[in-house]
């Protein structure tokens, strides 16, 4: 029998104001930061420096770390252009590494909405090293969702019914 948080879909939560200079986590725990003063309607940047735990078993930046800033900047563009009642997470994300990084380097990270419609938003990255030389490329979709989406409230109320239901036969 499986659990309700392995069949309900997760549903992100409202990004709270002052967002950028918020973030914790697993945002906190990788050291890279929104640059508020970068950041503007529909773009964001992310920075910070290379250190020995974001290195892989080559010396160089692992991987994730590289897809780690870029959704985050990627996705920090996107929350940068949406309403009072709407929130976003990513759906698709597809990264290309094309130099590696060593430790101690400056890492930028710059997000752009390419296009923003009701439900979807295309967005590009680039990482960058402290020198302006590309690092890595990548392009992604976010899912935006409303409050006001009927869709949405008939599930957030069908997963409400499921977990009453359940307490009740407990």
């Amino acid at each position: 029998m499986s659990s309700a948080r392995e069949t309900s879909a997760p549903r992100p939560v409202r990004i709270p104001v002052g967002w950028a200079d918020r973030l914790g986590g697993f945002h906190q725990e990788v050291g890279f930061r929104v640059d508020p003063g970068e950041t503007r309607d529909g773009h964001c940047v992310v920075g910070g420096r290379v250190e020995a735990r974001h290195l892989n078993i080559n010396g160089v930046v692992h991987g994730g770390v590289y897809a780690t800033i870029l959704d985050t900047a990627m996705g920090g563009a996107v929350v940068t252009m949406l309403d009072e009642d709407e929130t976003t997470a990513t759906t698709s994300l597809y990264v290309e590494f094309l130099r590696p990084a060593r430790e101690g380097q400056v890492l930028r990270a710059r997000g752009e909405v390419v296009r923003r419609g009701r439900h979807l938003a295309f967005v590009e990255g680039n990482l960058l090293d402290g020198d302006g030389t590309r690092l890595s490329q990548a392009h992604g979709t976010w899912y935006i969702w409303s409050a006001s989406d009927p869709t949405w409230k008939k599930e957030a109320q069908a997963r409400t019914d499921q977990s009453t239901a359940r307490r009740r036969r407990s």
